[in-house]
């Protein structure tokens, strides 16, 4: 039997890079999985995907910055689905800049995605979870669940011109420690992913020093410098930046049975770097 038989997750900001990666895996192993994306065709996309290779896979399309995404995002999986088993806050990007030249909104942007949107995501699945936890402990039943929030190295140990971004990533790891022991009662392992340098569309050399991506009307820019990349890649242990491949299977680490005593824990995934 495969892993995650039975079990379904939501996987924010899933139909593009890291969270795709997620969305694949988790089916792969059997979960059924409500695959989310700001944009119609990627979430649509990845859904298609996870059905042509056998596996279980609907769409929660908009933005998890939306006050209501969170309730939304809860019911298309209990609906669709029957259950919340696992829940991945994954969705964000980052813009930069060096304090002084921090906007309010840039501040407060990052902030909503980051750390907001997941708050929000867990607060609407609280019911459905006691509500569960409570009739499987009075059948006799000890069943597990899992919350595995993305969080990053800038949240672990800063980065420069990432004030808002390692604000908000160190934030998911308070969240994550504070609702392992909040959701411990109710046999949900809460833990967090720290990522180091991944290679996505947001971290790969930048041939466009104009190349940026549109975020609900918001041009961000994205990519980086290639000796800048050169440089990081150079620090890490093992020589070079992680796969999104590598980077789905530390939160899938964080989603079988065999992580069940583990919560409240910061992983990071960085090559060997702290």
């Amino acid at each position: 039997m495969k892993k995650l038989e039975g079990k379904v997750a939501i996987v924010s900001g899933s139909g593009r890079g890291i969270g795709r990666e997620i969305a694949l895996k988790l089916a792969s192993e059997g979960a059924s999985v409500v695959v989310n994306d700001l944009d119609a065709a990627p979430a649509e996309e990845t859904v298609e995907v996870i059905r042509a290779a056998g596996g279980k896979a609907i769409a929660c399309v908009g933005s998890v910055t939306d006050a209501d995404f969170g309730s939304r995002f809860v019911a298309t999986a209990v609906d669709g689905f029957g259950g919340l088993d696992i829940i991945v806050n994954n969705a964000g990007y980052t813009w930069d800049n060096v304090i002084q030249k921090m906007t309010d909104e840039q501040w407060d942007a990052i902030m909503q995605v980051h750390l907001t949107a997941p708050f929000r995501i867990l607060r609407a699945a609280s019911d459905f979870i006691r509500s569960a936890a409570k009739q499987e402990a009075e059948a006799g039943q000890e069943v597990f669940r899992k919350v595995v929030n993305i969080s990053s190295t800038s949240g672990v140990m800063g980065n420069a011109g990432q004030a808002n971004y390692a604000a908000a990533k160190a934030g998911i790891n308070g969240l994550t420690k504070a609702l392992a022991k909040e959701w411990g009662r109710y046999k949900v392992n809460v833990n967090s992913v720290a990522f180091g340098l991944i290679k996505t569309r947001l971290t790969e050399a930048a041939a466009d020093a104009d190349a940026s991506i549109d975020i609900e009307g918001r041009k961000i820019k994205v990519g980086v410098n290639p000796q800048v990349l050169k440089n990081a890649e150079a620090l890490i242990p093992v020589g070079r930046a992680g796969t999104p491949e590598e980077a789905a299977g530390a939160v899938f680490m964080f989603c079988i049975p065999e992580s069940n005593y583990v919560s409240g824990q910061v992983l990071v995934c960085g090559g060997g770097r702290p």
